[in-house]
């Protein structure tokens, strides 16, 4: 037994949780992993974030409590070892929005019309203290990912263009995409929400991966939504989605287009960026699958007038995407962690 299931083993048995059934849950791109548990006719999650690897479990506490207190459906806190990084937490089920919308294509309007209530529930309500807060040139050098890491794994060389890539990001981000911050989720995606139809108003949207909240443009989320990396939002939910926010905000869609276009833009750069870094890495290739969708979202966002100073350098700094040019990154992928 290596010493991390011994620290689990020994949390559970603190716990009494030792003798319950233990099936893997799931993993995602950071250290940590979540096993499902049943004991005595219920369930519960454990979630193993070892510390030093990134994510503070204290933070997931922080602001799932927040979340709870507005009324909105983060996982209950069981029990908790700050020390070791191990939380039990409330099991709110299977029915994640990807699967969902999978198994009955016509729902999927309404649950992404009910997640845009739930961020526009979010933003009418005071953030907790503390959150990161970052500038403009803070967005635009995380995009640069795109070209540390996914430029460079396919040429084997950083774009000359990096300095004028984060400048003109900068400067397009303080003139369409900086308005006052309000509290952001960050990874606001199909597989981190969850249909709970019993429950009513915007506690019928389930919260996960929400640790990373900080500060950041009201948009921000929206994108992430309706941009996801791993399934393609019909057009015409996007549309509905867009017109719900634009309407909150007292704008119209052409109005916000310019802010979600640059939001979008900053995001989808970072996310090519870290699915190489991801193969690179950590020995985690199956991302690259994902690399085709994110580059058209990426042509998209810069295809607004907005953005055309940054979609020139862009051109000429990102490679495609092309098969050869997933096989040379791939090639150069980190053994897996065993």
């Amino acid at each position: 037994m290596t010493d991390r299931n011994a620290e689990k083993q020994a949390f559970l048995a603190a716990i009494g949780w030792e003798k319950a059934r233990r099936a893997f849950l799931a993993g995602d791109a950071s250290d940590r992993s979540y096993d499902r548990l049943w004991r005595d006719g219920g369930s519960a999650v454990l979630m193993d974030a070892p510390p030093g690897k990134g994510d503070d479990p204290a933070d997931f506490i922080r602001i799932a409590d927040h979340l709870r207190q507005i009324g909105l459906s983060a996982p209950r806190i069981l029990e908790a070892d700050l020390g070791t990084g191990f939380l039990l937490i409330e099991d709110l089920g299977d029915a994640l929005f990807y699967n969902v919308v999978q198994q009955s294509p016509k729902r999927e309007g309404g649950l992404y019309l009910a997640a845009t209530d739930v961020l526009l529930h979010l933003h009418r309500h005071e953030a907790p203290t503390g959150l990161a807060d970052f500038r403009a040139q803070d967005w635009a050098e995380a995009a640069a990912f795109a070209l540390d890491w996914y430029a460079k794994a396919v040429t084997g060389v950083v774009p000359e263009g990096r300095a004028e890539f984060v400048a003109e990001l900068t400067r397009v981000m303080q003139a369409h995409a900086d308005d006052p911050r309000v509290m952001i989720l960050r990874d606001y995606h199909a597989q981190n929400l969850l249909d709970l139809p019993e429950r009513e108003g915007v506690a019928r949207v389930g919260l996960l991966d929400f640790q990373l909240a900080q500060m950041a443009q009201p948009g921000y989320d929206l994108v992430s939504l309706i941009q996801d990396a791993r399934r393609d939002v019909s057009p015409e939910v996007t549309e509905a989605a867009i017109q719900k926010f634009a309407a909150e905000r007292g704008a119209s869609v052409a109005d916000v287009a310019p802010s979600l276009a640059v939001l979008g833009a900053q995001r989808s750069l970072r996310i090519l960026g870290v699915f190489a870094r991801l193969c690179l890495v950590s020995g985690k290739p199956h991302y690259l699958t994902l690399v085709p969708r994110v580059w058209g979202q990426i042509q998209q966002n810069l295809a607004h007038p907005a953005l055309r100073d940054l979609k020139a350098i862009c051109d000429t700094a990102l490679p495609l995407p092309t098969a050869d040019a997933l096989t040379r990154i791939k090639d150069q992928c980190a053994q897996s962690p065993l």
